[in-house]
This record gives C-alpha cells, structure tokens and sequence, in this order.
C-alpha cells in the first residue's frame, strides 16, 4: 500500500512538473519587447536652458503650480547630485533588469492577455518606500534610489525595510503594484479577509515570478520563511483558538499583516518572528485553494475571502 502511494505522489509530481514546463515554454515565445525610458538620466543631464523640452516630454511628472526654479534647484542640488552619480553607479547598464521585466510582462501577458505592455520609466524620486514601483495602465514607474543595496549609506531606515532596497525586489514590487488593479478591494475588515488579500497578492507572485524564491516574494530573508514554515501550525492554532480570524479589530492588522519588523503575539516568540506573518498564512491558504481548485486567476483573484478559505481545505503542516 506504500509503495502504492509513493508511485501515486510521484505520478502526479511528474504531471504537475509537465504542466508547468508546458506553461513557462509558451510564456518565453510571447513576442514581447518593453521600452524603457531613463527619466533619471535625462532629467540630471540635461541644462537648465532646456528644461522646457523635458517638461513637454513628460508633463505628468511637473505638476502645474511649480515654478521652473524649483527643477533646476534639484538639477543643481549636491545632493541630488549624490543620489543620481550613485544611481548611475548601480544602473548605468539597465539591460539586466529589462530582461527581468520583460520575463515578467510575458507571464502577464499569458495570464491577463488583454493587459497591454507599459512602457518602463526610471526615476529618482522622493525616498518613498511606499512607491518604490508604481504601475499605471500604460506605464511602469520605477524609482532606482530605493533599489541600491539594503547596505547603502543613504538608507536611514529600520532594517525589515532596508532589507528589500535591493535590485532583486524591482519585480516583485512592480507585480504588488499591478496586483492592486486586478484584486477587487475589500470592504470587510476582519482578520481573515485581510489575510487573504495579501495572500492572494503573493500567489500571483508565483505565477507571475515563478523563478523567484519564496523569500524575495514576501520580502523575508530566507531564515524568515524557515522561521514561518516551522512555525505555521502554532501560529494557526492561535489565530484559531484566540477567535481572531473574523475579529474586525484593526490593531490585528498592524500586528499581523502590515510591514513590521516582527510580529505582534504578546509572547517570547516576536523578537523570532518576523513581520506580516499573517500575510504569509493568507498566501499558504491561497496556494492550497489553487491545489483544491480548477480555477482561472482571474476568477480566483476576485473571489470572497471567505467562500475561498472554505473551499480551500486548508491544513497547517506540522
């Protein structure tokens, strides 16, 4: 009877192995080219005497209201300068990331076949950790300076953030911005319903990315997902026993889904743990309702949180 089911779970890890070969050949012969432009380059090259002809080739990007004098103070700025010599230092050759980007298009493209290609724009832009890659309906907003190493002099900020400062989470972070616009947001605001959301963003990461680990998907350092695979049924026999899956108190979410540098249990476990584990198990149930379930992307990534848990069978390893 064992070797019977050995054979099985070997069947259908050959299967599953053929189905994915099949997909990822079809993705690389998508004919698919993406554009990029270099803002940041133009933007610091360029003389003050000419700083009309880049504002008429990019006018989103001056808002109305700001005098001339303003650019060209940050054209001049030493350390504006600073940031852009180091940018130039890290991303003078832009071409490895293109081809990381246009990996990432064609996997869209075969998931969302009506999703037009954006054109890629490079900026240095404000130091907003919160907008490091921003895409629109027909572009992709990148800003290199939150991308130099999470070891880099100009970083002034807690380590679980510095820690995904780095060129590997360019992709990841354009695909949780693309995410935004094909998952429907959600108006309740329990636990698990927030748990899913995110789940569901990181699940489209494993389509979308499927070459990435699941570190960089989620952000963690590889000791932090070891960490959560280790500790994935304690933490869902707390959510559980402590009835917090459908609790509407929003200091749940900031303990358990938003970026931390841990997670929030009350126990001698949080300095361990690391933050958004909550996250982490909404993507664990998403992947086993994946499994469970024959189901478009699209018709997943819009379903009720909890109709998928139910239909899930999700089941915490031990």
């Amino acid at each position: 009877m064992k070797k019977y089911l050995l054979l099985v779970v070997f069947c259908l890890f050959i299967l599953s192995c053929n189905k994915k070969n099949k997909v990822e050949t079809a993705i690389a012969v998508i004919p698919l080219e993406v554009k990029v432009e270099r803002f940041d380059q133009l933007f610091f090259e360029t003389k003050p005497q000419d700083l009309d002809k880049v504002k008429k080739q990019f006018p989103f990007f001056f808002p109305a209201g700001n005098d001339n004098s303003v650019w060209i103070n940050k054209m001049q700025d030493p350390i504006w300068k600073e940031v852009y010599t180091e940018v130039q230092k890290k991303y003078a050759n832009f071409e490895p990331e293109k081809e990381e980007l246009e990996t990432l298009f064609k996997h869209i493209k075969y998931y969302f076949p009506e999703t037009k290609t954006p054109k890629v724009i490079t900026v240095i832009a404000e130091m907003d950790y919160n907008n490091k890659a921003i895409y629109a309906d027909s572009l992709v907003i990148i800003s290199l300076e939150l991308y130099l190493g999470k070891e880099h002099k100009f970083y002034q900020f807690p380590n679980y953030l510095k820690q995904n400062f780095v060129e590997k989470q360019i992709a990841p972070d354009v695909v949780a911005s693309f995410s935004t616009r094909k998952i429907p947001p959600v108006l309740d605001k329990d636990l698990l319903t927030q748990m899913i959301y995110n789940g569901k963003q990181l699940y489209l990461k494993d389509l979308l990315l499927p070459e990435y680990s699941d570190a960089e998907k989620m952000g963690y350092t590889p000791e932090q997902i070891t960490w959560c695979e280790e500790n994935e049924n304690y933490m869902w026999r707390y959510f559980i026993e402590r009835e917090m899956l459908y609790n509407n108190d929003q200091k749940l979410i900031s303990r358990f889904i938003n970026p931390a540098p841990f997670s929030k249990f009350y126990l001698e476990i949080d300095n361990d743990s690391p933050g958004r584990v909550g996250a982490w198990i909404g993507w664990q149930i998403v992947r086993s309702f994946a499994k469970n379930n024959d189901m478009p992307i699209s018709e997943l990534l819009k379903m009720n949180a909890k109709e998928l848990f139910e239909k899930s069978k999700y089941k915490p390893k031990k």
